[in-house]
């Protein structure tokens, strides 16, 4: 009698081209969220890096001005000449604002060296080991790859808790906060508050993103991690974002679910992750 099953070599055939196919069709998503994202990101390094500019042509300024006086100091002038010359440069004006200068240049530097950090962090595609990683820091590095897409819409509120460092894949998590901040951000009409909160439950962590937006009708909250659904008008969403993310937990062998806002108003979406993963799972990159 013939075997309609595939025989196991050819089963695990079939798993592997099924699991490359979902790992590609993961790297595509996120690649395309980190596209989506490229002109914000370029607008959060812009903005420090034209102030510095600016501050180098000031600093240009104040240097010749400097060279009047030192160069007058080694041509021997009289003390009536320095000093007119130092009134004539506002010397005392100069070297407070040469203060401020390099204070605001080194603040616009930290900020770009931030930015690109997260970016880097972030972007780890081939980063497909189990490891212990700190939530938190995750979250902060999201939370800096998106700034530009929030800060327009929301007040992003952290209510951390206490966390020990969990064993996940960190890249795959942080893709996962990142979806959930944008579609909060996306549901916020005018300007409104997502929360970002974490805690420890026994032996799993926990991530909640809650929003004030519009929320999502009752008939739907059963149906937004299948694939290719989504709420929002054409072109604004692919609605993979929330089912490639519920596979990322799924494999994590957490769990990830939406509901109404505490407040009534909006949606809560809770992540549940295992703080240590089962031995099987950790020892196979995928799962």
């Amino acid at each position: 009698m013939s075997d309609l099953n595939p025989n196991p070599s050819e089963q695990d055939q079939l798993n592997a081209r099924l699991e490359q196919a979902n790992r590609q069709l993961l790297q595509s998503e996120k690649l395309a969220a980190i596209g989506q994202l490229a002109a914000g990101v370029a607008h959060e390094i812009n903005n420090p890096v034209g102030y510095v500019y600016s501050n180098l042509q000031s600093l240009g300024t104040y240097l010749e001005d400097l060279f009047r006086l030192t160069d007058a100091v080694d041509a021997g002038a009289s003390l009536e000449d320095l000093s007119a010359i130092k009134k004539n440069i506002d010397y005392s004006f100069l070297k407070d604002d040469l203060k401020d200068l390099l204070a605001e240049s080194r603040e616009g530097i930290e900020r770009v060296k931030t930015i690109i950090s997260a970016m880097k962090d972030f972007s780890h595609i081939d980063d497909e080991e189990f490891k212990l990683a700190d939530l938190h820091r995750g979250i902060e590095t999201t939370l800096n790859v998106v700034n530009n897409e929030l800060k327009y819409k929301a007040t992003v509120v952290k209510e951390f808790g206490e966390l020990p460092e969990v064993e996940c894949i960190s890249s795959q998590i942080n893709q996962v906060v990142m979806n959930l901040l944008v579609n909060a951000a996306h549901a916020i009409d005018d300007f409104g508050e997502i929360i970002v909160r974490t805690r420890c439950d026994g032996n799993w962590a926990i991530v909640e993103v809650e929003d004030n937006g519009k929320g999502i009708a009752e008939e739907n909250l059963h149906r937004i991690f299948e694939p290719f659904f989504t709420t929002k008008p054409v072109g604004k969403g692919t609605g993979l974002g929330l089912s490639l993310s519920f596979n990322i937990v799924q494999k994590h062998n957490g769990s990830i679910a939406a509901e109404h806002a505490s407040t009534g108003k909006g949606t809560c979406f809770r992540i549940s992750l295992p703080l240590t993963q089962p031995e099987a799972t950790a020892d196979n990159e995928w799962g």
